[in-house]
């Protein structure tokens, strides 16, 4: 009997389909859906995956780990929804004792964004004014870089300026980069040809086709995603463990 049961197990556990990667359709009609029909808020959905994001930062980069005296960690941040998940995160990896800075070259007029950007003055996060271009001072100063510039919304074949510039500044920064869903420069369905190399990428809701071919740390930030969306979607998103939000794949 015993026999029998573990290889039921076995014949599961090998019938368990395999996790969907989303296409930039797929990802934006899901959002559209969790706003639309289940009425999340934007602002909760952004809320949700700043946090997440932040969460995955102290598992890959716990305080105990940083190399430098002070945990400092650069974050910085776009004019869409990545930046204002950029800016959440870093709020909530200052609430857990970390000292974020903020490099936010272009800020949104949308009122969303102008609200999380309140809040981190409100916790004295400092914002720089520009982002060094000599590689060794970001390196010198930061433990870590977190990548919230562009998201899967973003056109990785017309990068404008400031982007484009910061994008050549970290592909030569020696300090380990952290991706929040998309790493900027990369094309949400294809693999990495000229963009940034991160050491972590942080996907949100379920992973874009373009972190198939990613080879680093990899977290999934989607533990709030109803049921049905999920079996629509096909989406086979993993076991989360416990009561994590967050999970390595």
């Amino acid at each position: 009997m015993d026999k029998m049961n573990h290889s039921s197990a076995e014949a599961e556990a090998e019938n368990i389909e395999p996790l969907r990667y989303l296409s930039k359709g797929e990802a934006t009609a899901i959002e559209t859906e969790l706003l639309r029909d289940y009425r999340f808020g934007q602002q909760q959905l952004i809320e949700i995956w700043g946090q997440a994001c932040a969460l995955a930062i102290t598992k890959a980069y716990p305080l105990s780990s940083l190399a430098k005296k002070q945990p400092t960690v650069l974050v910085i941040c776009g004019a869409e929804q990545n930046g204002s998940i950029g800016l959440v995160c870093a709020r909530h990896l200052r609430m857990f004792e970390y000292e974020p800075t903020i490099y936010h070259p272009k800020r949104s007029s949308h009122s969303l964004h102008q609200d999380f950007t309140v809040q981190c003055e409100k916790m004295d996060i400092p914002f720089l004014s520009y982002l060094p271009t000599e590689v060794q001072l970001i390196n010198d100063a930061y433990n870590l870089v977190i990548d919230a510039m562009m998201g899967p919304e973003a056109d990785c074949a017309d990068i404008r300026e400031p982007y484009s510039g910061i994008l050549v500044t970290l592909k030569q920064v020696k300090t380990p980069i952290a991706s929040v869903d998309v790493p900027s420069g990369w094309d949400v369905e294809e693999p990495n040809q000229d963009g940034i190399n991160p050491e972590v990428l942080i996907s949100l809701t379920a992973p874009k086709k373009c972190a198939m071919s990613f080879s680093g740390k990899h977290f999934l930030a989607g533990r709030f995603l109803p049921y049905d969306i999920q079996k629509k979607y096909e989406l086979n998103l993993p076991v989360y463990p416990g009561t994590d939000s967050l999970i390595e794949l």
